[in-house]
């Protein structure tokens, strides 16, 4: 599998079929048993700074504020309060949390608490961004809220992201290309090029409704 230079990637597949186990290794966080991990030519062995990674799962700390999840990881760098308290403000600002900082999880809902999720992973300058189904626990109002959101983001910071879901229409309207993985165990089954699509995307534009079901008749996940 190849993932170009600031594209947005999907990776669709069924549950269960290792799409997290791929991130993972991606990441550094597992080793895979045969097969491996380039970036610009040089083969990586465990985790690497180039790399960010958005869980399903944010793992906020809850005896944290907003600020304080989002520089988390500059704070242990060794940075200084000043410095990383400043690169926190800009991404807080670029997932639309500004006046929020003081508050705690808790205090906010689920859409925020993937922003704040995603600021924190943003801190570190990654070039390559791992969003693992980052939106599966969302309604589906905030979830389109947060497509939209990415978007944004992506299209601001001009960095490739991997994102992986099990939603067809989720995957058609925010890929560059798409790579369809099979039932576990997993291989690349096909990938579509969607650059036939032009962005913003409409959910009812034909091209987009045909596309949608050509994967559809490929897979056997639900649309």
């Amino acid at each position: 599998m190849e993932v170009r230079d600031n594209e947005f990637l999907v990776v669709l597949g069924p549950g269960h079929c290792g799409k997290t186990v791929l991130m993972n290794i991606i990441a550094g966080l597992a080793k895979p048993r045969s097969g491996k991990v380039y970036l610009d030519g040089e083969e990586l062995h465990g985790s690497d700074e180039r790399i960010g990674m958005v869980f399903q799962s944010l793992n906020l700390m809850p005896w944290r504020t907003v600020m304080a999840n989002v520089e988390f990881g500059l704070e242990l760098s060794g940075m200084k309060k000043a410095e990383r308290r400043e690169i926190a403000q800009k991404y807080i600002d670029l997932v639309g949390l500004t006046g929020f900082e003081n508050s705690y999880p808790h205090q906010l809902s689920g859409g925020m608490k993937q922003r704040v999720g995603i600021a924190r992973a943003y801190t570190n300058s990654p070039q390559i961004m791992l969003m693992d189904e980052p939106f599966g626990q969302l309604d589906a109002q905030t979830r389109y809220s947060m497509q939209e959101e990415v978007l944004r983001i992506w299209q601001s910071e001009k960095r490739t992201i991997i994102f992986v879901t099990n939603n067809i229409e989720e995957a058609v309207y925010l890929a560059d290309r798409i790579v369809l993985l099979s039932n576990c165990p997993a291989h690349v089954k096909q990938v579509y090029d969607l650059s036939c699509l032009p962005r913003p995307r409409n959910f009812t534009d034909p091209e987009f409704l045909r596309i949608r079901q050509d994967i559809s008749d490929n897979t056997d996940l639900a649309l």
